[in-house]
């Protein structure tokens, strides 16, 4: 029986990067203002001073260093913070779509086959553009690619979500090889005025061709397993959407951004994540502690390195946990695919490894990977 094999990928970075001092530099000019605007209030006790940032607090809590952003000059002045994204004619190509288009032709050209062979495009990412059409349809068409194609979002869970839907397709014979992208602008759901997250996000977006091994050619991953697990939580939430604009109050009413509750996060994704990769390890044959490397989503320093620990059994080398967040900061659900697509060197055919997703729902994926000779 066919199995899917992972052939290839792809990424585009955007050319603008921000470093922690110059977020910080931005963040504390605004919040300085902030306050001295509301200086009698805060006299009064009727609302806090505003905390200032600091790149030190940045690096503790999360381990990012920078990050890549679409737009760098709109979300480092004061008076505004937040990038900087023009809308674009209906008869344009999306910006969305135009970074997916970007990292799936550096997909194509590493596989090595034309585009006529994939029979289905997934856009899997956190955030959409526009209910309809889907960003998937305007990716295929710039592409040039006949078939189906449709979004799916399960924040930062959804490519590994994507690579299972796309990896039944090819195993339950409906085509002989899947696109999926992962366009992820979190720079523009991103609070920059908020000091518990405003450095959390960055702007990237990966591709992975995922095509039945009854095609395969040499090289590429086989996909041992995949397993997707969801339980509902308020603690990692964005209520941005088109309910807003009906509500009372208007759309402005509230902050309708990325909001979470960091530390009941860590506390409770942690060990259901750990648990789920050992269990469905186990459940394949695989020696969890044996992985050569984890490809995690990228969101947490210390949250990727307690859920290495738990699974490895001991404290894993850089080179087994692989961080990207530092230059890329979290970038939802591409984050796990920037690390396998930079960071496959050093194993060799039989190798197994794991790509793993996991954020708000809260969703979880796992993506058991065995390198082809």
């Amino acid at each position: 029986m066919p199995h899917a094999v992972i052939a290839a990928t792809g990424l585009f970075t955007p050319d603008q990067s921000i470093s922690n001092a110059e977020l910080v530099e931005a963040y504390n000019a605004w919040a300085e203002q902030w306050n001295a605007d509301h200086a009698g209030q805060i006299a009064e006790g009727d609302v806090a001073a505003l905390t200032p940032s600091s790149v030190e607090f940045i690096e503790k809590a999360s381990g990012i260093k920078s990050r890549f952003v679409l737009d760098k000059a709109g979300i480092l002045d004061p008076a505004r913070m937040a990038p900087n994204i023009p809308e674009r004619s209906n008869d344009d190509l999306s910006t969305m779509a135009e970074m997916a288009v970007a990292a799936a032709r550096q997909a194509i050209a590493a596989w090595g086959k034309d585009v006529s062979e994939i029979g289905a495009v997934l856009c899997a990412a956190s955030n959409m553009p526009r209910p309809y059409p889907a960003l998937a349809i305007e990716v295929q068409q710039a592409l040039g690619i006949e078939g189906f194609a449709f979004d799916m979002n399960v924040a930062c869970s959804s490519a590994t979500f994507g690579i299972k839907t796309a990896a039944d397709f090819v195993t339950g014979g409906s085509v002989k090889a899947v696109l999926m992208v992962n366009p992820e602008v979190c720079s523009a759901h991103l609070n920059f005025k908020d000091r518990d997250s405003h450095f959390i996000f960055g702007d990237v977006a990966t591709a992975v061709i995922v095509e039945s091994s009854d095609t395969a050619g040499p090289g590429g991953w086989d996909v041992l397993g995949t397993r997707l697990k969801t339980v509902f939580s308020n603690n990692i939430r964005n209520n941005f959407g088109f309910l807003n604009n009906a509500a009372p109050d208007g759309i402005g009413a509230a902050d309708k951004l990325f909001v979470q509750q960091g530390r009941k996060v860590f506390k409770d994704v942690v060990p259901m994540v750990s648990d789920m990769i050992v269990d469905h390890a186990g459940d394949l044959g695989l020696e969890a502690t044996g992985l050569k490397r984890l490809w995690l989503h990228q969101a947490n320093i210390n949250m990727n390195a307690m859920i290495g620990r738990k699974v490895l059994g001991r404290d894993p080398s850089p080179e087994e946990n692989v961080i990207i967040l530092d230059d890329y900061a979290n970038t939802s659900s591409a984050g796990s695919i920037i690390a396998f697509h930079l960071h496959q060197q050093g194993l060799g055919a039989g190798d197994t490894g794991l790509i793993c997703s996991f954020g708000a729902g809260y969703s979880a994926g796992t993506v058991f990977v065995r390198k082809r000779a």
